[in-house]
């Protein structure tokens, strides 16, 4: 392990108990985002629900998932990777927000994640509602196309609501109509709410991008979608959303839209685990509301999976050039 891994180690549980020191995720050291440097995985706090149509709350998201992340131990028990043994993974803090300015606090958030981008770290992006993708993408894929696995009961590829272009319900349609995503290398899984428009699903399969209902999902198997997945991102690099509502609602009642009939824990557990190898760039979890929580289980499920991405960012910086 070297030196700088060592540094960065998570406060060490026989000397510091989980419950004490301000919560970072999974109790890793904290580097403010304009110091970071040297690190192969970033987490980053995106505090922004301002593109939230019905419940807004996810602002609070990274903060709860931070909170919850404290319970979860080092090495993976079905991977058997140890993040912190095999890369730099610091917490670099929240990127600056405006409260009320919607446009002002999409620049600054893409400006933060091209930032991010040239120190050479992948981040995992806390959210915040699904809106932040978008400025995330045009941060880490301004240079070239990406491709992405999205989980998901939405498919987040609208045209607008009541005239807004940019929203947690359209940031897929706008990154692909701007070159940050390769629709034929994007998968959707878990797709199962009422539409408001038959364009929405219409739209993403005229440009290519492969969509994975829960109909499907039952018919194909677990071991299916996994091979699909990679088939469809293939060896490129490929970006990890992960919409906490693409869980089925009884495991993430701390959502704005939670959607019954959805996929279980363990399936995301197996899932993810199922990603290992592929280049990934970047990840983030996204609508976590905790103010709507059922004794912190959102928050709980969504630490858990961002660990499982700690892991996969985590060995694609030791295989794969960012």
């Amino acid at each position: 392990m070297s030196d700088l891994i060592q540094d960065l180690a998570p406060l060490d549980v026989s000397k510091t108990p989980r419950f004490a020191e301000v919560a970072t995720f999974m109790r890793t050291r904290p580097i403010p985002m304009d110091q970071a440097k040297d690190l192969d995985v970033g987490i980053v706090g995106v505090p922004f629900d301002l593109g939230t149509n019905f419940r807004p709350g996810s602002r609070f998201g990274p903060a709860g998932i931070r909170e919850a992340s404290r319970i979860i131990r080092l090495i993976n028990g079905r991977t058997r990777v140890a993040p912190f043994e095999i890369a730099r993974i610091a917490d670099i803090g929240d990127t600056p927000v405006h409260p009320v300015l919607f446009d002002e606090s999409i620049k600054i958030i893409t400006e933060c994640f091209c930032r991010i981008s040239e120190k050479g770290i992948r981040p995992l992006a806390l959210g915040g509602d699904h809106t932040i993708s978008l400025p995330i993408l045009r941060g880490l894929a301004r240079n070239e196309a990406v491709g992405m696995i999205h989980f998901d009961a939405h498919s987040d590829t609208g045209d607008q609501v009541r005239g807004s272009k940019i929203n947690h319900g359209t940031p897929f349609r706008r990154a692909v109509e701007e070159g940050l995503l390769d629709p034929k290398r994007v998968v959707q899984i878990g797709l199962r709410s009422q539409i408001a428009s038959q364009d929405e699903y219409d739209w993403a399969r005229s440009v290519g991008m492969t969509l994975i209902t829960m109909d499907d999902y039952e018919s194909m198997g677990r071991a299916a979608v996994i091979e699909e997945a990679r088939r469809v991102v293939g060896d490129g690099k490929t970006y990890l959303s992960f919409d906490i509502d693409g869980l089925d609602a009884i495991y993430c009642p701390g959502t704005g839209v939670p959607e019954p009939g959805g996929f279980s824990m363990r399936d995301a557990l197996v899932m993810l685990g199922g990603f290992r190898g592929i280049n990934m760039i970047g990840a983030d979890i996204c609508e976590v509301a905790p103010y709507l929580d059922s004794a912190g289980i959102t928050s709980l499920h969504a630490a858990h999976l961002g660990f499982e991405l700690i892991c996969l960012l985590a060995e694609a910086s030791r295989e794969h050039a960012i």
